[in-house]
């Protein structure tokens, strides 16, 4: 019920948008809310959640009907390096960020309503 994703190439400050955006919510809501948004993440971060679905369901037998994102972490990942050239002969830094997208999906069970 856990994937990961590592390296991707994208800063973690624009990928945390989407992990707050479904964080909490049932995998059904979060996969149909990130196809309509129109960030780059949104499809990197949607074959996540569809690749922790097939674990729950093909490795512990749970239905996809009761699975929500219980956790998603952006973490930051290396950074590559560069160099631009700037006037007068010097260099400026550029920094290539990257990020690791850590999920978890927990399961809701229905329970019964006891009127008293």
């Amino acid at each position: 019920m856990k994937a990961k994703l590592s390296n991707y190439n994208q800063s973690p400050r624009k990928v945390r948008l989407l992990a707050d955006l479904v964080r909490g919510k049932k995998v059904a809501e979060a996969l149909n809310e990130l196809s309509f948004v129109a960030k780059r993440a949104a499809g990197p971060v949607k074959n996540l959640i569809e690749s922790a679905v097939a674990n729950a369901t093909n490795n512990s037998g749970l239905a996809k009907d009761n699975l929500f994102i219980k956790e998603i972490r952006v973490d930051k990942g290396y950074i590559m390096k560069r160099w631009r050239a700037r006037a007068r002969g010097r260099a400026a830094p550029i920094r290539h960020r990257t990020s690791h997208i850590n999920l978890a999906l927990g399961v809701k069970e229905d329970k019964p309503v006891v009127n008293k």
